[in-house]
Parts: C-alpha cells; structure tokens; sequence
C-alpha cells in the first residue's frame, strides 16, 4: 500500500490494519458516521478489516465514496470523523482515514473494481468539470444507473486534485486509478472542452441530456487588494501550483515560465499556503517564509 504513496505516514500491511481495526469499539451510536460529510458506515468497514476482508470493506466504502484513495489521503479527518471517535477522548483515535487508505490502495493493487449499475434508467447528465465534486456526481449517478459524461476544460483530469495538490501529498497516478475506475463504471469523460465556447449548455441538453451538473471549482483566485499585487514574482496560490504541478514547472530545464530560488512570502495559513511553501522548497528556494494574520494556535492547515 504505502509503495503507491511514498510515504511512511501510513498502514503497511494487513495485519496492520487488522491491528488498528482492532481497536474499534464499534459504537452503535457511532459519532465517526457523523462527523462524516459523506456518511461513511465506517465502523462496518472497519469490522470487514477486523476479519481481514479488505474486499467487503472496499464495497462498504464505495458505497458512500467515489474517490477513497484520495479521501484517504487529503481529508481532515482529524476534524471530521477521527475528531469524533470515541476512542479519541481519552487517548488516540482510531486511524480511520489511514484505514481508508489502506483499503483503497488494496483494490488498486488488485484490481478490485467499484460496483456498477445491475441495469440502465436510460437517462443521461451531462457534468462539468472533473474535480473532486464532478468525479463524485459522476461516480454517485452511474452507480445510480444514469449514463454520465464529464467534461474538462483542461487536457488532464482531476481538477483541483491534479493541479493544485502537489504530487507529494496526493500522487498524480492515484488520481489517475480514481478517474480510471469511473471509467470503468461506465463514466464517459471529454477532455479539452470549454462548455460556454466548445458547447453551451443548450447544445448539450439538444444532444440529449436530461440534466447538467456545474461542478467548475473555485479557480480565480482573490487578492488582497494591495499595492504591489502586479510586480512581478507575485504569484497567486492557483497560478503558482498550476505552473509547477500541470505545467512541469518541477523539471529541471522546463519550458513553464516560474520564478525560482531566493527567498519567498507566502501570504496565508491554510493548506494550499503550505502546499506552496513545500513546492517552493522543492524547486530550489533559498528561503521561505509563511506569513499568517493570527497565531499559530489559529492556523487553519493540517500540521
């Protein structure tokens, strides 16, 4: 599992897992479930991974989630289900999201495919934008039995998930087995379609969909308002981490314009302001330096 991570942070094999499981106490109110966004069963997952069913425990997850591997990995869970464990009230809480993980990373490994649709309605949507909100439509409407396309503006799918989350935190080859496995529930995709200019909207239910889902993210980004925003070397977070995860800008002789090197503000404490920071880092900055409006008790990223 962690080979297709590249990471230490996480379970490594099955009796691992079964270890962690292990210690579930398998609330029948359980609080994990509501801390969930997407409601999860996650204590019957866990109790497929107690018995070392990995299987069983992917079908329980894909039940509610199209994109485990991803969840599993860039999720708050410390704030959503782990943070209402029961266990973790007086001691560590049960590594829900690692135990996501890990299941996921196990039907990839072995080719374990989500389940489909046993029969058609005959009803087609049209989703635009293949982020984590279109990826998931598309994925909930085809286990639903509707026939989906996705269609991306850009040439490589995934959204914010490929061009704005760094390889270091979430692999691009995962991304692509997530994209993959929506394909093979039946999912068609288009890339390198603007809907507005390459297809309106009214040309699309012309062609015969029902029902069109916009899922075109948040990519402008907003300033600050102040002096100086228009100097050069001042990137926004979307332009900067587009530049280096979409455009190459990580290679070493790349063809993508970015400022590299020296000593680098990023303005902000969320995520996305670390993700910048670490990127900075790789690509040879001598310094870099966060700059946050609150306290470091206050920061918003994930430490």
């Amino acid at each position: 599992s962690c080979s297709l991570v590249g990471s230490e942070m996480c379970i490594r094999d099955r009796d691992e897992a079964v270890e962690e499981a292990s210690r579930c106490i398998g609330c029948k109110n359980a609080k994990c479930i509501q801390g969930c966004p997407v409601s999860i069963n996650i204590p019957g997952f866990i109790e497929h991974i107690k018995e070392g069913n990995m299987e069983e425990a992917y079908k329980v997850i894909g039940l509610s989630s199209a994109l485990p591997a991803i969840c599993g990995r860039v999720c708050p869970q410390e704030s959503q289900c782990e943070g209402q464990c029961i266990r973790g009230k007086k001691g560590e809480a049960v590594s829900i999201g690692k135990l996501e993980r890990f299941v996921a990373d196990y039907a990839l490994e072995h080719d374990i495919k989500p389940a489909g649709a046993e029969v058609k309605n005959g009803h087609k949507v049209a989703v635009i934008g293949s982020g984590p909100s279109g990826l998931t439509c598309a994925g909930d409407l085809a286990k639903a039995g509707y026939d989906v396309t996705v269609f991306e503006a850009l040439h490589e799918l995934g959204g914010v998930l490929v061009y704005g989350i760094p390889e270091f935190r979430l692999p691009k080859d995962i991304v692509k087995k997530e994209v993959d496995a929506l394909s093979d529930l039946g999912v068609d995709i288009e890339t390198n379609v603007v809907i507005g200019k390459t297809l309106t909207i009214d040309e699309l239910f012309d062609k015969g969909y029902e029902a069109v889902y916009i899922a075109t993210g948040a990519g402008l980004p907003n300033f600050m308002g102040i002096p100086g925003e228009a100097l050069k070397g001042v990137y926004s977070a979307n332009e900067f981490l587009t530049r280096s995860n979409l455009m190459a800008a990580y290679k070493n002789e790349p063809d993508t314009p970015i400022m590299k090197g020296g000593k680098i503000a990023v303005v902000g404490g969320g995520n996305v302001a670390m993700d910048s920071a670490r990127t900075a880092l790789r690509l040879g900055a001598d310094e870099v330096h966060i700059i946050y409006r609150r306290s470091m008790e206050e920061i918003p990223a994930r430490m």
